[in-house]
């Protein structure tokens, strides 16, 4: 008997079987991705460029346009050096504040397991959702003279919350509350505890575990966090403007200065802006620049 054969292709199919669906090639999967991945970076580049990019050029191309002396007399004048002055008290407290208070909220949610935790981690965020108006009234309802419950107690100790410095330190503090906390968390999560109970088995103490194992872990997260604390406290204008008062050369910070001077069309308000922009730039510059020296 003859024997039978079946004949295939080169391709392992039966003659006549319908051909299977040709996989696309390497090289059109890459052009596809290409493509995609070109119109993703135009998108973000254009999101970007109409949400910051093209503002902040607007303010820099009006302060350069209005001349060097004009931008001299703004950031130089009486009115201008006392915001300075007052700004630099109020973000500078704030930063103090809530890095202390950032970093031993985050090593109490990230170390230990109590009740009411997820109750405060909730909180932290609160300042994030409310309304920095809202802040402001919030405070002058707690620490005002006649109506706060804090207030007339407080102001016959001699202490002046509302419409002075110290309410605008407690504004501040508020609105910039979740940004330290929020960049160490993370990593002390991703960290452990097994270097700690390490160095404790060895007999180092509480300071010593700090000084020398969590803060050089958390050392670039800190850093970060004070930074975006610096550019958030620096930019603060509601609930600051409700707490102050915004007297002139008295309670009235470099925003509020600004805005002032928007309002009445006076010169200054192009010029004091680029000092804040660059100041909160020139943080975020540094810390780029060290971080990847300190990598290698």
């Amino acid at each position: 008997m003859a024997e039978l054969t079946v004949l295939t292709d080169t391709s392992g199919q039966r003659p006549g079987a319908p051909a299977a669906a040709t996989a696309p090639s390497r090289p059109a999967r890459r052009r596809r991705t290409s493509r995609s991945r070109w119109a993703l970076r135009l998108v973000a580049l254009a999101y970007v460029g109409v949400l910051v990019a093209l503002p902040l050029g607007l303010v820099l191309w009006r302060t350069i346009d209005q001349g060097a002396g004009v931008f001299v007399d703004a950031v130089t004048g009486p009115e201008a050096i006392a915001a300075f002055r007052l700004t630099a008290i109020v973000a500078g407290s704030a930063i103090v504040i809530n890095t202390v208070f950032g970093v031993g909220a985050a090593l109490l949610l990230a170390r230990y397991r109590f009740r009411g935790r997820r109750l405060l981690d909730l909180l932290i965020d609160v300042p994030i959702s409310v309304s920095p108006i809202i802040v402001g009234l919030a405070l002058i309802l707690a620490f005002g003279w006649t109506t706060g419950w804090f207030g007339p107690a407080l102001q016959g100790a001699g202490l002046q919350v509302i419409f002075a410095t110290p309410g605008m330190v407690l504004a501040t503090a508020f609105v910039s509350l979740p940004l330290v906390v929020r960049e160490v968390l993370p990593v002390l999560t991703e960290t452990g505890l097994d270097e700690e109970q390490a160095a404790r088995s060895l007999g180092a103490n509480a300071v010593q575990r700090f000084r020398r194992i969590t803060l050089p872990t958390i050392k670039w997260a800190l850093a970060y966090g004070v930074v975006l604390s610096v550019a958030r406290t620096l930019g603060e204008f509601g609930a600051v403007r409700v707490v102050s008062g915004n007297i002139g050369s008295q309670t009235q910070t470099v925003t509020l200065l600004v805005d002032e001077r928007a309002e009445q069309f006076e010169p200054g308000a192009y010029q004091l802006s680029v000092v804040l922009i660059a100041v909160a730039a020139l943080c975020i510059v540094i810390i780029s620049i060290i971080r990847p020296h300190e990598k290698k």
